[in-house]
């Protein structure tokens, strides 16, 4: 099952890969080819991308009318507590 934070962290990456292919389809040093392949992958980031906001829309709606909780993982750090240093 996913998270909120882990649809967020998704959702955060594919943003970054649109950034950064929308740069290369914008680029004065390549051919029609190479900008159709761009769009070709920017059609499949925006696809993703609507996947997921509706992903982690379903799961807050879910959340709100209790239908799911969210879960509490603590964080369980060895390093830095002198009990599990030799």
């Amino acid at each position: 099952m996913e998270t909120v934070g882990s649809l967020i962290d998704k959702l955060s990456i594919n943003e970054l890969k649109i950034y950064h292919m929308t740069e290369q389809r914008e680029r004065d040093d390549i051919d029609d080819a190479f900008r159709q392949d761009c769009d070709d992958r920017l059609a499949i980031l925006f696809r993703q991308r609507t996947d997921l906001s509706e992903e982690l829309q379903e799961l807050i709606d879910e959340v709100v009318s209790g239908k799911k909780q969210l879960k509490l993982y603590r964080q369980m750090k060895m390093y830095n507590e002198k009990k599990f240093q030799d």
